[in-house]
């Protein structure tokens, strides 16, 4: 899992070829932290098959709020520099996390 910033995210993620996994989390945001083991379980599953990275807006709030991420935890799917699909707060579960990442495994493949 590549931990991105506000200097490398538009490399890793808006200029990425394919399909990339985002875990937007915060310091302190206690939903993110409680799905972080499971996200990373998800990319160590999916490697090679899907790009994972994840962003603390914490220390990004410039980029989170461009990339219009107001509630936490955020995760969210690029491709081509735009943001394809995300997953909002309680909408954020391990099952919703799981069906679509492989919805994009099964895209990418």
């Amino acid at each position: 899992m590549l931990e991105v910033n506000k200097d490398n995210f538009e490399e890793e993620v808006l200029k990425a070829e394919g399909y990339v996994f985002v875990d937007f989390f915060g310091d302190g945001c206690v939903p993110c932290a409680a799905l972080m083991p499971f996200v990373h379980s998800l990319a160590d599953q999916y490697e090679g098959k899907l790009k994972f990275t994840s962003l603390n807006t914490t220390k990004a709030r410039r980029l989170a709020i461009g990339q219009k991420i107001l509630g936490l935890p955020v995760m969210a799917i690029y491709k081509d520099g735009q943001k394809v699909e995300e997953l909002v707060k309680d909408a954020a579960t391990e099952e919703s996390i799981k069906t679509m990442v492989e919805k994009y495994v099964a895209l990418n493949a």
